[in-house]
C-alpha cells in the first residue's frame, strides 16, 4: 500500500489534495458522519422516489381457488366474488383489490365464474379454457371494505352490464351505497380494454381501442374543413 500525502520528502506528495492535519487528512471518515451529532438521516428521513399511481393488489393463484372448491369452502355455480373470497378465508388484508394469477393453472378443474379487480392474460386463458368466465371490475379500499361487511353489492354498478353464464342470487335488502365506478383516464381504460375482460368494454365498438387519448381512425366526429375560394379570400381583403 502506498502511503500519499505524508510530506515532501517521502516522494509520494506533500498533501495529495487532502489539507493539513485532521481525520480527513490522516484516515477515512464515515459516510454520512457529521461530527458525532445526529446523523441527517435520522433527523429528516430517508427521501426518495414513491410511486403515487401504484396499487397494492392482493395476488391470489388458481391452485388456491381450486384447493378451495375442493374442501368445499368455495361453490363453483355461483359467481365468485371478493365477498366470497373473503368469508372463506381465500384472501385477506385485501387493499386496493384482487388480481388473478395463473400459478398452478394446471390442476384447475372446475369451471368457475370469478369477478376481481385484475388477472393475468395466462389466468383468463386458463379459466376459459375450463369453461369458465373472468370480469375485472373496478374496486376502491372503502368500497371492499363495504362489500365485505354487505353494504354494497359486489358486482353491479351504474355503469356495469356484467352477465354471468350463471344465475346471481338476488338478495332482498337494498344495498345503501352503490358501488363506485373508475374516474381516473387510466382506470377507465383498463376496464374498457376487452382483452382484460373489463366490465366498461361494452362502451366500445367492434374495432374501437379502449384509449381515451388515442383516437381510432374512423371513429368520433370529423369536423369538415371549410374551404375558401380566391375571390372570397380577395374580396375580404379590402381595404375600400
Amino acid at each position: 500500500k502506498i502511503r500519499r500525502g505524508r510530506g515532501p520528502s517521502s516522494g509520494k506528495g506533500k498533501t495529495s489534495g487532502r489539507g493539513h492535519k485532521g481525520q480527513k487528512q490522516h484516515g477515512k471518515v464515515p459516510r454520512g458522519f457529521n461530527g458525532g451529532q445526529t446523523r441527517d438521516e435520522v433527523v429528516h428521513g430517508v427521501r426518495g422516489f414513491e410511486n403515487q399511481f401504484s396499487v397494492d393488489m392482493k395476488p391470489l393463484n388458481l391452485e388456491k381457488i381450486q384447493s378451495w372448491i375442493d374442501q368445499g369452502r368455495l361453490n363453483p355455480a355461483k359467481p365468485i366474488t371478493i365477498r366470497e373470497l373473503a368469508k372463506s378465508r381465500c384472501i385477506s388484508q385485501v387493499k386496493d383489490g384482487v388480481k388473478l394469477l395463473a400459478k398452478g393453472s394446471e390442476k384447475l378443474t372446475s369451471p368457475l365464474h370469478i369477478i376481481a379487480s385484475r388477472a393475468s392474460a395466462s389466468a383468463i386463458a386458463a379459466i376459459e379454457a375450463a369453461g369458465g368466465s373472468v370480469t375485472t371490475r373496478y374496486y376502491t379500499p372503502a368500497s371492499i371494505e363495504r362489500i365485505i361487511k354487505g353494504r354494497t353489492d359486489p358486482i353491479h354498478s351504474m355503469q356495469s352490464q356484467i352477465s354471468l353464464p350463471v344465475e346471481v342470487p338476488q338478495e332482498q335488502k337494498e344495498y345503501p351505497i352503490r358501488l363506485p365506478d373508475p374516474t381516473g383516464r387510466k382506470d377507465i381504460e383498463y376496464y374498457r380494454d376487452p382483452a382484460h375482460r373489463g366490465y366498461l368494454s361494452h362502451q366500445l365498438e367492434d374495432g374501437q381501442g379502449p384509449s381515451l387519448f388515442f383516437k381510432t381512425p374512423g371513429f368520433g366526429t370529423q369536423v369538415a374543413r371549410k374551404t375558401r375560394s380566391k375571390a372570397a379570400s380577395a374580396a375580404e381583403n379590402r381595404i375600400w
